[in-house]
C-alpha cells in the first residue's frame, strides 16, 4: 500500500504540465489553420466581388473611355478593401459570344480575376513564400448594354 502512495506523490503536478504541453501542440496548428483559411477566404471574396463588379461596371458604361475609368477606380477600391497584392492580380476581359471587338453592344462580357494568396508566417527564405501561395480565381459575366458605343 505504501508503494502506491509513493508513486502517486511522485507524479503530483504533472497533469497540469501535460495539459499545457498537449494543449499547445494541438492549439497552435489549429490557430494557424484558422488564420490561413481566413486570409484565403478574404482574397477569394475579393476576387469574386471584383470580377462581378468589374463586369457590371464595364457592361453598363456608355463607351470605352468611361469603362476604362470605372474599371481602374473599381480595381483600386477592391485592392484596397480586400488587401490584394496588385502585382499578383491578373485581369482578363473577354466576350463569350465570339464578338469581333470586345466589348460591343449586346455581347456577353466575361471578366476573370485571379490572384495568389501568400500563407501567413511563411518566411521569404529560399523562395518559400513563392511556393506557399494559394491561387484564387473568379469569373463574372454581364451582358453589354445595347447602347454601348465603340471608340
Amino acid at each position: 500500500m505504501l508503494r502506491g502512495r509513493a508513486s502517486s506523490a511522485d507524479e503530483a503536478g504533472s497533469a497540469a504540465l501535460e495539459f499545457i504541453l498537449v494543449g499547445l501542440v494541438l492549439l497552435v496548428p489549429i490557430v494557424y489553420l484558422i488564420v490561413a483559411l481566413g486570409a484565403v477566404q478574404s482574397q477569394a471574396l475579393g476576387v469574386e466581388t471584383g470580377a462581378r463588379q468589374l463586369a457590371r461596371a464595364i457592361a453598363t458604361s456608355p463607351d470605352a473611355g468611361t469603362a476604362d475609368a470605372r474599371a481602374e477606380r473599381l480595381l483600386a477600391a477592391i485592392v484596397d478593401e480586400y488587401g490584394i497584392d496588385p502585382g499578383a492580380l491578373d485581369v482578363d476581359i473577354d466576350c463569350a459570344t465570339g464578338a469581333t471587338t470586345c466589348p460591343e453592344a449586346g455581347a456577353t462580357l466575361v471578366v476573370t480575376l485571379s490572384a495568389s494568396v501568400t500563407l501567413p508566417l511563411v518566411p521569404a527564405v529560399l523562395g518559400l513564400d513563392e511556393i506557399a501561395r494559394v491561387p484564387v480565381e473568379a469569373r463574372g459575366a454581364q451582358k453589354v448594354s445595347r447602347y454601348w458605343s465603340a471608340p
